[in-house]
């Protein structure tokens, strides 16, 4: 097999954060209180949930919805809540058919560290666009992903979609 060198240097920032302590400061209750939602990649604030670019996407677009509110399990949230997190889903689906045109989605949880949750005491919804050809030899051979946007572009083009 060749000997690939691919550049991504937002990685690191990645693998870095990935071994801090789960306790410390929570993104999601960060972030929006921040109140710098370009800073911060939210593109959208609903009354109880906000919708926000994952800094460190599997695909451009690449959005997760949260409650304000710091609720660990999906079985904590009230069901005002757990509907507008399902309504804002729904119309980030719709506007990412209109700026990305995808041709499927990945959406759901991830509760729990074993089950894949990096952010594990704030549940949070994934909303993955994907495209037939988004699977191609990178991730297979070099365990890459190629982002053909950057992710300023995305906020961007997602920030008034909403």
């Amino acid at each position: 097999m060749a000997n690939f060198r691919i550049w991504a240097p937002w990685r690191l920032a990645y693998v870095k954060d990935a071994s801090k302590d789960i306790e410390e400061e929570c993104i999601f209750c960060a972030k929006p209180a921040a109140d710098d939602d370009e800073a911060n990649l939210i593109v959208h604030r609903g009354e109880r949930c906000f919708c926000i670019l994952n800094l460190f996407p599997y695909t451009n677009g690449h959005l997760m919805v949260a409650p304000y509110d710091h609720v660990g399990r999906l079985q904590e949230i009230p069901g005002e809540t757990l509907a507008e997190m399902m309504e804002l889903a729904q119309r980030a689906m719709d506007r990412l058919e209109q700026i990305y045109q995808p041709h499927g989605y990945n959406v759901g949880f991830n509760q729990g560290r074993v089950a894949g949750a990096g952010v594990e005491h704030h549940i949070h919804m994934h909303v993955v666009p994907r495209w037939a050809g988004d699977n191609n030899f990178m991730p297979v051979i070099a365990d890459t992903k190629v982002m053909p946007q950057s992710i300023e572009q995305s906020y961007e083009a997602l920030k008034g979609a909403f």
